[in-house]
């Protein structure tokens, strides 16, 4: 009973350790030398290129930035190389002119690899940082300023004052067409009234029209009834005045 409980026991040891190591994650194998090598040729490149070399291999085409890059012995594409010429003028603006670097530390993971160092600027230090693939071809490079405890804070400060300052100007922006909000009432009177006032005078145009059209028709008809009573009569209209007309509710003549 005893031996069948410790080789149960000892199974048990052994399929966990089986697990265990399964589990590992496998590192990918390099040369650290030739890496160092590759790192060195494009920090020593970069350091003594200018601007005009940098636009040539902006500008050539892949085929042709390719071959010099494999007849220099980098293992990288355009554009890679590319990214990489433009961080490394950012750094430039950043940190100033590059001096030196120091030793290069290497971490290796599962699918990459990280070579970096601490160079020295004019300016600031920085890390230099180099990413190569499972295939130990070189995917980018990362340039990393180092700013002091004061720098920082004052970058901090100055992002703080800049937030706070357009807080505020907005609120006093709002706070300004708040304050003309009471001037809308008076002018929504104002324009009231004037189409009050070009309503009345239209009414009283339009009265004036109709009492002028009336009075001509009144004086048509009063000049066509003095003819016809003259006519009728025999006598000449300079003997009588007709003062007023009546119209009568019915049609029928007398």
């Amino acid at each position: 009973m005893k031996k069948r409980i410790s080789l149960l026991l000892c199974a048990f040891v052994l399929a966990f350790s089986f697990v265990g190591c399964g589990s590992e994650k496998k590192t990918i194998e390099y040369d650290k030398k030739m890496l160092e090598q590759s790192a060195e040729i494009i920090i020593q490149s970069f350091s003594e290129m200018d601007d005009k070399t940098f636009e040539q291999y902006e500008d050539g085409s892949a085929l042709q930035v390719n071959m010099m890059l494999l007849q220099s012995g980098l293992p990288i594409e355009k554009e890679e190389f590319v990214s990489m010429i433009h961080s490394w003028q950012a750094s430039i603006d950043e940190c100033g002119e590059y001096k030196k670097h120091g030793e290069y530390k290497v971490e290796a993971k599962a699918k990459e690899i990280i070579l970096s160092t601490e160079a020295t600027y004019e300016k600031r230090k920085a890390t230099i940082e180099f990413k190569f693939d499972d295939k130990l071809n070189m995917e980018s490079m990362d340039v990393s300023a180092k700013y002091s405890t004061g720098e920082i804070l004052k970058k901090a400060g100055l992002n703080t004052v800049l937030g706070m300052g357009t807080v505020f100007i907005v609120l006093i922006f709002l706070a300004f067409i708040i304050s003309l909000l009471k001037y809308i009432p008076a002018i929504i009177v104002k324009f009231g009234k004037k189409e009050e006032c070009e309503k009345v005078v239209e009414t009283k145009t339009t009265i004036v029209e109709e009492t002028e059209t009336s009075s001509v028709d009144d004086l048509e008809l009063v000049a066509v009834v003095t003819a016809a009573i003259a006519a009728e009569t025999g006598t000449s209209s300079d003997g009588f005045v007709v003062r007023s007309i009546k119209r009568r509710t019915s049609n029928n003549w007398n």
